[in-house]
């Protein structure tokens, strides 16, 4: 799944301000600019997009985890050079402190159904032999029943487009 578009969904779903999303960056010790956060949310075909890289991605989650849990004593974590998709749905899980009868809630809001055993399956090491990859449907599903539980809205009016960055 495109970086960028995480993004801008877990911006959408928690509707954070461009100060947020700069703070929530800072929290994981590291500095960036309005601009550069401007441009990681624009669509694809816009000439000012960057790319958001998983380095990137890993440091917003950081500071995601950091925001929503506080920070733990110690140094603070490295952020990850590769992320998978597995690492992007644990990262999620913790920072919103969810138990896996939470994520299978949220989960079921997108209309998937997901038994405990399955889902441990996806927070296992790789070399574990019931490990299994999240594939890009399984997370966009998660952050869709995210969008329905943290964001919902009258289910008979769909927003204009609801992962445009908005501007401040």
């Amino acid at each position: 799944m495109n970086r960028n578009d995480i993004l801008r969904r877990i911006r959408y779903v928690f509707d954070f301000s461009d100060s947020k999303m700069i703070s929530i960056f800072s929290l994981a010790g590291h500095k960036t600019t309005r601009a550069q956060i401007s441009d990681w949310l624009r669509k694809e075909e816009d000439p000012a997009y960057q790319k958001c890289n998983d380095t990137q991605l890993a440091i917003f989650l950081n500071g995601l985890i950091n925001d929503k849990r506080g920070k733990r004593d110690g140094p603070q974590p490295d952020p990850e050079k590769s992320l998978s998709n597995n690492a992007i749905f644990m990262k999620l899980k913790i920072a919103l402190n969810l138990k896996a009868d939470n994520v299978i809630k949220i989960l079921a809001l997108a209309d998937v159904s997901i038994s405990k055993h399955e889902l441990s399956a996806f927070f296992r090491r790789p070399d574990h032999k019931h490990y299994r990859e999240c594939k890009n449907q399984m997370l966009r599903n998660f952050l869709k029943g995210l969008q329905l539980k943290y964001r919902p809205g009258p289910p008979d009016v769909a927003p204009e487009n609801p992962w445009s960055p908005k501007y401040e």
